[in-house]
């Protein structure tokens, strides 16, 4: 009873975590829940952190399936699925995520804007000459790999591409197959965001496990050999290793949301003029110009990592509970699980850990270290999913190069997929 007492789920006693659930579910079951940005948020952040905090327990689950982030999107949508939450409630978390609300902008902003900003720039510029060359080179071996497996298979190259290749490589859900499924439902005649995402949900989800595995694969078993730098990839002091201490502060982190919020009207503006770019895609290549040339002042920079901080701490379970509940159809999901699409994944994940092994070789990294950073870090779920990957290959000091990774290269992928879908399906 008193270790029941003691637990903590997010930084929330237990009993007063039942309490707010006790309040949620009565106000849903009494058809009280307000639909509007009050009920939607404490639905979704209460949820979303109950569901990842089980995922982390659960045995197996913890260890090779991607945790708590795999088990809030599988636990959002089965209670979706089963019709444990009123349709109308649905609805509206649907409306809330991407629809008038736009709460998927609100964090992909605090998102891409915080994680490039709170690099190292030293170690961004020296990682850009040798780690971003191999991460590049790696995603079009991936793409065409997929592809041509596809072909063979009787799939087809522009089916298995955009749908299963990148995807793969999008950098997770919010800030990857989240924007990807719109440039995808914007680039069709009659696109419907929800029914895409659910197309590409499956390979990113079976994508991460099959990246989790290989890191704990490639980790284990060149451990004891000479191609294992033991997390380091390039020579880097520690410094430029080291995150920042920083000290939150009420104002800063509204002017870094307003910093954030502006770079995201200016990817919108852009995209204005080149339609065939979405806004996040020149968000992203903004915030990297911005930070390898050193224009952002040291104090406005903090503010954009302190508002990151604050809206990655308490909202990313959020939003993995809302894409569950509101944008992943089970039936879908489980329609797309073909050995066809099993080997499509496998072959994106050993094609291009074989080829970031092979080109960090020669261009003198850690092949270990390159391949789970360029490679498996390349098919994971963004942010949550590189936790996953490099905390089972005992690789966590590598997580600003798997951030870096997953943000570019996933610019990468929008500005490719939108261009890609007018091509194949016009």
């Amino acid at each position: 009873m008193n270790k029941l007492k003691t637990m903590m789920i997010s930084g929330i006693s237990l009993p007063l975590y039942l309490f707010f659930m006790v309040v949620i579910f009565s106000a849903i079951a009494l058809d009280k829940l307000p639909l509007n940005m009050v009920g939607i948020t404490i639905l979704l952040v209460a949820l979303g952190h109950l569901l990842y905090f089980i995922g982390e327990k659960l045995p197996i689950m913890n260890s090779y399936l991607g945790g708590g982030s795999v088990f809030t999107l599988l636990g959002a949508t089965l209670l979706a699925s089963f019709h444990l939450v009123p349709t109308k409630v649905i609805d509206a978390v649907s409306d809330f995520m991407g629809g008038g609300f736009g709460f998927l902008d609100f964090y992909i902003a605090a998102l891409i804007c915080g994680s490039i900003l709170g690099m190292n720039r030293n170690l961004l510029v020296k990682a850009s000459t040798k780690f971003i060359p191999v991460a590049l080179i790696t995603m079009v071996i991936g793409f065409f790999s997929v592809g041509l497996i596809g072909m063979l298979l009787g799939n087809g190259f522009a089916d298995s591409v955009m749908y299963v290749s990148l995807p793969m490589m999008s950098g997770g859900m919010g800030a990857g197959i989240t924007p990807l499924s719109q440039i995808y439902a914007d680039g069709l005649a009659n696109g419907n965001q929800a029914a895409i995402f659910s197309q590409l949900a499956p390979a990113v989800t079976f994508g991460n496990i099959l990246a989790i595995i290989g890191a704990l694969f490639i980790a284990k078993a060149f451990a004891k050999t000479k191609y294992n730098g033991h997390g380091t990839l390039i020579n880097a002091t520690k410094e430029e290793l080291e995150k920042p201490k920083i000290t939150l502060d009420a104002q800063q982190i509204g002017v870094g949301m307003l910093f954030s919020f502006s770079l995201l009207v200016v990817g919108a503006i852009l995209s204005d003029f080149f339609p065939k770019i979405h806004e996040y895609a020149f968000m992203i290549v903004i915030v990297f110009i911005l930070k390898a040339l050193n224009i952002v002042p040291k104090k406005l920079e903090d503010s954009v990592v302190m508002f990151n901080n604050v809206v990655m701490t308490n909202l990313t379970h959020a939003v993995l509970a809302g894409i569950g509940l509101a944008l992943i159809d089970l039936s879908t999901l489980a329609s797309a699980f073909t050995w066809q699409f099993v080997v499509l994944c496998l072959t994106s994940v050993v094609s291009m850990g074989a080829a970031s092994w092979f080109f960090g070789m020669v261009l003198g990294m850690y092949p270990v270290e390159t391949a789970i950073g360029a490679g498996m870090i390349n098919n994971s779920m963004g942010g949550t999913g590189n936790i996953a990957v490099l905390s089972a290959s005992d690789r966590m000091e590598m997580i600003a190069f798997a951030q870096m990774a997953n943000r570019l290269c996933g610019a990468i992928v929008l500005i490719l997929g939108g261009i890609l879908i007018r091509f194949f399906y016009s």
